[in-house]
Order: structure tokens, then C-alpha cells, then sequence
């Protein structure tokens, strides 16, 4: 472009010509501060595991098999990054995991309990999270407000739950106070969840997942291309909460495919191809080379 418009808050907030623009000038415009573009984080001391997949098998959508004996161990405050070619497996573990997809074979540990094949709800209770690729159609219900899918999580339990029935004022109270934490801009804890922009959605839940839980902390994040689409202010915010929550002793299996977000965020970095582990490279920039051959599964071991 010759020149750039930039919008922020649904007004013009200036017009710059490119040659005398920069990456981190337009960054600041777009969000209204200065930006980092870099994550600062601290040398994590992993656990004890928390996620221990044994030899998983699953079909994919099409009946294919997509998890072809898959192993992976994540510990508490680690951050493992997955990286792959879309189509390796990727979504599937993280379906498995979170007891959305059926495995034909396998394990999978979390917190020594096997939860494999079970519904959503026995991982909930082991304190698993899941923030899925798909944010309108699986991570949210786009018409329901963002009180009733702040609480989607802890609806069953207290101060939530009195026996059958909702606690309405509890409910708009917990709502109310996980948007102001995750600076989810929005006219009102009435405003239906499809009517928000895709940072604040994903915000909003981050917020579920992370911040309301009835079964005591957050043990496992399944992150799936969590920075997806969105701008460079929302971007921080989700890296900042995956950093926060490892260092609380979270462990977290990051799914991007941003090889630069994975170099960034994760403390081990694993390669996905065909639906196996291939290798384990250090998360470092000097090895972008055999990372990439290790995803093209073209990598010969020296």
C-alpha cells in the first residue's frame, strides 16, 4: 500500500504513508500504547507430568486414520509447543484430549487418571482447559450472552449452582468481574457473543477457561492456534495469559502453526507428521532448518 488508514475503537486514528511508517509505529497506533515484540518470560523449572499420551490412535472426520501411535508428556509449568503441517494430526489430539473425539486405541493421562474416550466433563474435573481453533462454532454459542458463556464451565457447582437451580446474581457477578480482569470490551454482559471482534472473543474465553473454575486451579491448557487471526493487542493478552498460567504450574500443550509464536512461548517443542511424534527439537532459532524438515517429514537423523 502507498498509504495506511488505521481504525481503532470504530474511529480514524491516523493516516500515514507507508515510507515513513514502521511495523511497531502502526502496532502502537492500532492499540493506542507501545508494543513488545518479543515475549519476556522466565526460565521455567518443570514438574511432575500432568498429560501422559500413550500410544494414541484415533480416525479422523473422513475415517482416515489420523493418530498413528502418538506419546507425548507435558509437565507442570512447561509450555510444549506442537509443530506441524495442518492436516498432521493436530486438531485431532487436541479432540482426543479434551473428550471431544473418540480414540481407537491408547491413553491418555491426566493427572494419572485415564480420561480417554470419556466425556468432556471428566477432563473439566481433572482441570483441563481447552481453547479451541474454532472460536464461533466450538469455543463459544455465538447467541447466548457473555454471562452464559463465561459460566458454561462452573454452571453445575457453587456459589454458581443451588442444587437445581442458577444463582443468577452470582452468575452476573462472576461474569461481570472476568470481563473487567480480561479487558473484554463489549456494551454489556448481555451482548450476545457473535456480536464481539475476534480478539475480544477469544478474551472472553480465556476468561472460562482460565478464570472461573469450580474444580480448584487450572492443571492443563490445550491451546489450538490460539493468536489465530487476531490483531497484535490481542495477540499480547494471549500470550501474556499462557505465560501467566505457566507460571503457576499450569502445563500447556500449544498448537499453532505460527513457527515463530512456538520459537517464542514454548519450553520444549515437539514436530507432529502423520500422526506421530517425530522429534524433539530445542525451541531455538538455529533450528528453524530441521524443524521445518522434521514437518515435512524429509528429516534425516545425522
Amino acid at each position: 500500500a502507498d498509504q495506511v488508514t488505521v481504525l481503532r475503537q470504530g474511529k480514524v486514528a491516523a493516516l500515514v504513508k507507508t515510507a515513513e511508517t514502521s511495523k511497531s509505529e502502526l502496532a502502537r497506533l492500532m492499540v493506542g500504547r507501545e508494543m513488545l515484540f518479543r515475549v519476556e518470560k522466565e526460565i521455567s523449572e518443570p514438574g511432575e507430568p500432568v498429560l501422559e499420551i500413550e500410544n494414541a490412535h484415533c480416525l479422523n472426520d473422513r475415517g482416515l486414520s489420523s493418530l498413528n501411535g502418538l506419546s507425548l508428556t507435558i509437565r507442570q509449568a512447561e509450555i510444549v509447543g506442537l509443530a506441524g503441517v495442518a492436516g498432521n494430526g493436530q486438531t485431532e489430539l487436541a479432540e482426543v484430549i479434551t473428550g471431544m473425539r473418540e480414540a481407537t486405541d491408547g491413553r491418555v493421562l491426566v493427572n494419572g487418571v485415564n480420561i480417554i474416550n470419556q466425556p468432556a466433563t471428566a477432563g473439566i474435573k481433572q482441570g483441563v482447559a481447552h481453547i479451541p481453533a474454532d472460536r464461533h462454532g466450538v469455543g463459544s454459542a455465538p447467541n447466548l450472552s457473555l454471562t452464559d458463556n463465561l459460566i458454561m464451565k462452573a454452571y453445575r457447582y457453587p456459589p454458581l449452582s443451588n442444587g437445581w437451580s442458577l444463582n443468577l446474581t452470582a452468575a452476573r457477578e462472576q461474569a461481570e468481574k472476568l470481563v473487567q480482569e480480561f479487558n473484554v470490551s463489549a456494551p454489556s454482559l448481555n451482548t450476545a457473543a457473535r456480536l464481539l471482534s475476534g480478539g475480544n472473543l477469544q478474551k472472553l474465553i480465556l476468561a472460562r477457561e482460565i478464570g472461573l473454575q469450580a474444580n480448584g486451579p487450572v492443571k492443563l491448557i490445550v491451546a489450538v492456534y490460539p493468536s489465530r487471526g487476531l490483531d497484535v493487542g490481542a495477540t499480547e493478552a494471549v500470550h501474556r495469559a499462557l505465560i501467566a498460567e505457566r507460571d503457576k504450574g499450569a502445563a500447556i500443550l500449544l498448537i499453532s502453526e505460527d513457527l515463530d509464536e512456538l520459537l517464542a512461548l514454548s519450553d520444549r517443542l515437539a514436530v507432529i507428521f502423520a500422526g506421530q511424534i517425530v522429534g524433539e527439537p530445542p525451541p531455538d532459532e538455529d533450528q528453524v532448518e530441521t524443524i521445518g524438515l522434521m514437518m515435512a517429514g524429509s528429516y534425516i537423523r545425522p
